[in-house]
Protein backbone atom coordinates (compact mmCIF):
# COMPACT_ATOMS: atom_id res chain seq x y z
CA UNK A 1 0.00 0.00 0.00
CA UNK A 2 1.42 3.62 -0.70
CA UNK A 3 -0.04 6.02 1.09
CA UNK A 4 0.45 10.23 1.11
CA UNK A 5 -0.06 11.83 4.10
CA UNK A 6 -0.68 15.80 3.53
CA UNK A 7 2.19 16.50 0.93
CA UNK A 8 3.45 19.91 0.69
CA UNK A 9 6.35 20.35 -2.47
CA UNK A 10 7.25 24.03 -3.68
CA UNK A 11 10.27 24.78 -5.57
CA UNK A 12 11.08 28.41 -4.78
CA UNK A 13 8.00 30.39 -4.89
CA UNK A 14 6.24 28.16 -7.09
CA UNK A 15 3.86 25.78 -4.24
CA UNK A 16 3.10 22.86 -6.70
CA UNK A 17 1.52 20.22 -3.63
CA UNK A 18 -0.45 21.99 -1.02
CA UNK A 19 -1.26 19.43 0.97
CA UNK A 20 -1.80 16.07 -1.39
CA UNK A 21 -3.43 12.80 0.06
CA UNK A 22 -4.10 9.68 -1.20
CA UNK A 23 -4.06 6.35 -0.73
CA UNK A 24 -3.39 3.65 -3.42
CA UNK A 25 -4.30 -0.07 -2.14
CA UNK A 26 -2.77 -3.45 -3.09
CA UNK A 27 -3.50 -5.06 -6.83
CA UNK A 28 -5.64 -1.77 -8.16
CA UNK A 29 -4.45 0.97 -10.45
CA UNK A 30 -4.84 4.33 -9.46
CA UNK A 31 -5.10 7.15 -12.40
CA UNK A 32 -4.14 10.75 -11.06
CA UNK A 33 -5.24 13.19 -13.98
CA UNK A 34 -5.16 16.76 -13.45
CA UNK A 35 -4.13 19.92 -15.73
CA UNK A 36 0.07 20.40 -16.66
CA UNK A 37 1.53 21.52 -14.06
CA UNK A 38 -0.44 20.40 -11.42
CA UNK A 39 2.11 18.09 -9.79
CA UNK A 40 1.57 14.89 -10.98
CA UNK A 41 5.04 13.52 -11.70
CA UNK A 42 6.12 15.25 -8.34
CA UNK A 43 3.65 13.60 -6.21
CA UNK A 44 5.06 10.26 -8.02
CA UNK A 45 8.99 11.05 -7.60
CA UNK A 46 8.33 11.26 -4.28
CA UNK A 47 7.67 7.61 -3.73
CA UNK A 48 11.24 6.48 -4.85
CA UNK A 49 12.92 9.34 -2.83
CA UNK A 50 14.03 11.29 -6.11
CA UNK A 51 12.11 14.47 -4.53
CA UNK A 52 11.94 15.65 -0.86
CA UNK A 53 8.65 16.51 0.39
CA UNK A 54 8.87 20.04 2.49
CA UNK A 55 6.04 18.84 4.58
CA UNK A 56 4.02 15.68 4.73
CA UNK A 57 5.29 12.31 3.95
CA UNK A 58 4.65 9.14 1.77
CA UNK A 59 4.25 5.76 3.20
CA UNK A 60 5.17 2.39 0.94
CA UNK A 61 4.60 -0.46 2.92
CA UNK A 62 4.89 1.05 6.00
CA UNK A 63 7.73 2.76 5.52
CA UNK A 64 8.81 6.23 4.97
CA UNK A 65 11.52 6.62 2.18
CA UNK A 66 13.20 9.38 3.67
CA UNK A 67 14.20 7.62 6.71
CA UNK A 68 15.89 5.18 5.24
CA UNK A 69 19.68 4.30 4.69
CA UNK A 70 20.85 4.77 1.16
CA UNK A 71 21.19 0.43 1.16
CA UNK A 72 17.70 -0.15 2.06
CA UNK A 73 16.31 3.09 -0.16
CA UNK A 74 17.92 1.01 -2.74
CA UNK A 75 16.12 -2.18 -1.48
CA UNK A 76 13.06 -0.18 -1.62
CA UNK A 77 13.57 1.05 -5.21
CA UNK A 78 14.28 -2.57 -6.22
CA UNK A 79 10.02 -3.17 -5.80
CA UNK A 80 9.01 -0.30 -7.84
CA UNK A 81 9.11 -0.28 -11.44
CA UNK A 82 9.08 3.22 -13.34
CA UNK A 83 8.22 3.69 -16.90
CA UNK A 84 9.42 7.19 -18.02
CA UNK A 85 7.25 9.40 -20.25
CA UNK A 86 9.40 8.77 -23.14
CA UNK A 87 10.72 5.67 -22.07
CA UNK A 88 13.99 6.92 -21.13
CA UNK A 89 16.46 4.04 -22.60
CA UNK A 90 19.71 3.88 -23.46
CA UNK A 91 20.13 4.74 -26.95
CA UNK A 92 24.16 3.09 -27.38
CA UNK A 93 22.50 -0.44 -25.98
CA UNK A 94 20.69 -2.81 -27.49
CA UNK A 95 17.24 -3.56 -26.32
CA UNK A 96 18.62 -6.85 -24.30
CA UNK A 97 20.45 -5.09 -22.41
CA UNK A 98 18.47 -1.97 -22.24
CA UNK A 99 16.17 -4.75 -20.23
CA UNK A 100 19.02 -6.84 -18.70
CA UNK A 101 20.54 -3.55 -17.18
CA UNK A 102 18.68 -3.64 -13.76
CA UNK A 103 18.98 -7.10 -13.14
CA UNK A 104 22.72 -7.28 -13.87
CA UNK A 105 22.74 -4.27 -11.38
CA UNK A 106 20.64 -6.55 -8.71
CA UNK A 107 23.48 -9.21 -9.43
CA UNK A 108 20.63 -12.10 -8.04
CA UNK A 109 20.92 -13.53 -11.41
CA UNK A 110 23.14 -15.45 -13.23
CA UNK A 111 23.59 -14.23 -17.38
CA UNK A 112 21.37 -17.78 -18.43
CA UNK A 113 18.91 -16.38 -15.50
CA UNK A 114 19.06 -12.96 -17.17
CA UNK A 115 18.28 -13.74 -20.74
CA UNK A 116 15.55 -15.88 -19.43
CA UNK A 117 14.15 -13.28 -17.96
CA UNK A 118 14.72 -11.09 -20.54
CA UNK A 119 12.97 -13.21 -23.28
CA UNK A 120 9.94 -13.40 -20.91
CA UNK A 121 9.91 -9.42 -20.40
CA UNK A 122 9.55 -9.15 -23.57
CA UNK A 123 7.42 -11.58 -24.10
CA UNK A 124 5.13 -9.94 -22.12
CA UNK A 125 4.54 -7.07 -23.70
CA UNK A 126 4.37 -8.53 -26.95
CA UNK A 127 7.74 -8.50 -29.04
CA UNK A 128 10.10 -11.32 -29.73
CA UNK A 129 13.43 -12.15 -29.85
CA UNK A 130 14.01 -10.10 -33.18
CA UNK A 131 13.63 -6.93 -31.47
CA UNK A 132 16.76 -7.88 -28.20
CA UNK A 133 19.54 -7.11 -30.93
CA UNK A 134 18.48 -3.70 -32.43
CA UNK A 135 19.22 -0.42 -30.99
CA UNK A 136 16.26 1.66 -29.80
CA UNK A 137 16.94 4.31 -32.66
CA UNK A 138 15.46 1.07 -35.12
CA UNK A 139 12.09 0.78 -32.66
CA UNK A 140 9.01 2.45 -33.14
CA UNK A 141 7.67 4.90 -29.69
CA UNK A 142 5.23 2.55 -28.83
CA UNK A 143 7.94 -0.33 -29.37
CA UNK A 144 10.44 1.78 -27.35
CA UNK A 145 7.06 2.26 -24.71
CA UNK A 146 6.90 -1.34 -24.21
CA UNK A 147 10.63 -1.80 -24.16
CA UNK A 148 10.36 0.65 -21.14
CA UNK A 149 7.64 -1.67 -19.50
CA UNK A 150 9.39 -5.25 -19.80
CA UNK A 151 12.71 -3.45 -18.26
CA UNK A 152 10.22 -2.28 -15.53
CA UNK A 153 8.79 -5.37 -14.85
CA UNK A 154 11.70 -7.88 -15.62
CA UNK A 155 12.70 -6.89 -12.06
CA UNK A 156 9.56 -8.37 -10.91
CA UNK A 157 7.97 -5.13 -8.98
CA UNK A 158 5.56 -4.74 -6.57
CA UNK A 159 4.66 -1.57 -7.98
CA UNK A 160 4.70 -0.05 -11.15
CA UNK A 161 4.75 3.64 -11.57
CA UNK A 162 3.91 5.06 -15.35
CA UNK A 163 4.53 8.81 -15.93
CA UNK A 164 2.12 9.78 -18.78
CA UNK A 165 2.73 6.44 -20.68
CA UNK A 166 0.54 6.87 -24.12
CA UNK A 167 1.89 10.79 -24.85
CA UNK A 168 3.31 11.15 -27.94
CA UNK A 169 1.02 7.98 -29.32
CA UNK A 170 -1.37 7.61 -31.53
CA UNK A 171 -4.68 6.19 -30.73
CA UNK A 172 -3.89 2.70 -31.72
CA UNK A 173 -0.55 1.82 -30.16
CA UNK A 174 -2.24 4.00 -27.41
CA UNK A 175 -4.62 1.11 -26.92
CA UNK A 176 -2.29 -1.46 -27.10
CA UNK A 177 -0.27 0.07 -24.25
CA UNK A 178 -3.37 0.23 -22.50
CA UNK A 179 -4.11 -3.29 -22.78
CA UNK A 180 -0.29 -3.90 -21.98
CA UNK A 181 -0.67 -1.85 -18.35
CA UNK A 182 -3.98 -3.67 -17.51
CA UNK A 183 -2.15 -7.19 -18.18
CA UNK A 184 0.78 -6.07 -15.90
CA UNK A 185 -2.17 -5.65 -13.45
CA UNK A 186 -3.90 -8.98 -14.79
CA UNK A 187 -1.02 -11.28 -15.08
CA UNK A 188 1.76 -10.25 -12.52
CA UNK A 189 -0.27 -8.60 -9.69
CA UNK A 190 1.50 -5.54 -9.49
CA UNK A 191 -0.50 -2.39 -8.05
CA UNK A 192 -0.01 0.89 -10.50
CA UNK A 193 0.09 4.94 -10.50
CA UNK A 194 -0.61 5.97 -14.25
CA UNK A 195 -0.03 9.71 -14.90
CA UNK A 196 -2.11 10.74 -17.64
CA UNK A 197 -4.45 13.66 -19.35
CA UNK A 198 -5.88 10.97 -21.69
CA UNK A 199 -9.23 10.00 -20.11
CA UNK A 200 -9.63 7.35 -22.78
CA UNK A 201 -6.78 5.30 -21.09
CA UNK A 202 -7.58 6.69 -17.91
CA UNK A 203 -10.76 4.77 -18.03
CA UNK A 204 -9.46 1.97 -19.73
CA UNK A 205 -6.62 1.13 -16.93
CA UNK A 206 -7.78 2.58 -13.58
CA UNK A 207 -9.78 0.77 -10.70
CA UNK A 208 -10.08 4.51 -9.30
CA UNK A 209 -9.43 7.77 -10.41
CA UNK A 210 -8.24 11.08 -8.50
CA UNK A 211 -8.11 14.24 -9.92
CA UNK A 212 -5.11 16.64 -8.55
CA UNK A 213 -6.16 20.39 -8.92
CA UNK A 214 -4.33 23.15 -6.96
CA UNK A 215 -1.97 21.15 -5.35
CA UNK A 216 -4.82 18.71 -3.68
CA UNK A 217 -6.88 15.92 -4.55
CA UNK A 218 -10.00 17.55 -6.09
CA UNK A 219 -12.28 14.22 -6.63
CA UNK A 220 -10.87 10.63 -6.09
CA UNK A 221 -13.39 7.54 -6.94
CA UNK A 222 -14.44 4.72 -9.18
CA UNK A 223 -14.28 5.30 -12.98
CA UNK A 224 -18.25 5.32 -12.98
CA UNK A 225 -17.97 7.76 -10.39
CA UNK A 226 -15.68 9.82 -12.34
CA UNK A 227 -17.94 9.78 -15.22
CA UNK A 228 -20.49 10.47 -13.86
CA UNK A 229 -19.43 13.04 -11.37
CA UNK A 230 -20.89 16.90 -10.42
CA UNK A 231 -17.82 18.45 -9.49
CA UNK A 232 -17.16 21.07 -12.02
CA UNK A 233 -13.98 21.02 -12.14
CA UNK A 234 -13.35 17.58 -12.63
CA UNK A 235 -16.14 18.01 -15.32
CA UNK A 236 -14.42 20.65 -17.01
CA UNK A 237 -11.07 18.60 -17.28
CA UNK A 238 -13.39 15.12 -18.66
CA UNK A 239 -15.09 16.94 -21.19
CA UNK A 240 -12.29 19.27 -22.59
CA UNK A 241 -14.21 22.18 -22.26
CA UNK A 242 -11.46 25.49 -21.78
CA UNK A 243 -13.24 26.97 -18.55
CA UNK A 244 -15.83 26.50 -15.55
CA UNK A 245 -19.39 27.07 -16.76
CA UNK A 246 -20.63 30.95 -15.55
CA UNK A 247 -21.17 31.02 -11.52
CA UNK A 248 -19.80 27.09 -11.04
CA UNK A 249 -18.06 26.80 -7.98
CA UNK A 250 -15.57 24.70 -6.21
CA UNK A 251 -16.46 21.74 -4.21
CA UNK A 252 -13.65 22.45 -1.77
Amino acid sequence: MIVFENLHKAFGENRVLRGFSLEVNEGETMVIIGFSGTGKSVAIKHIVGLLEPDEGRVIVDGVDPQTLSRQDLYALRGKIGYVFQFAALFDSMSIYDNVAMGLRKQGQLTEAQIKDRVHESLGLVDLDDNVADRLPSELSGGMRKRVGIARSVALRPKYLLYDEPTTGLDPVTSAVIDALMVRMQKQLGVTGIVITHDMRSAYTVGTRIAMLYEGRVQQVGTVDEIQHTTDPVVRQFIEGRPELESGAGLTR
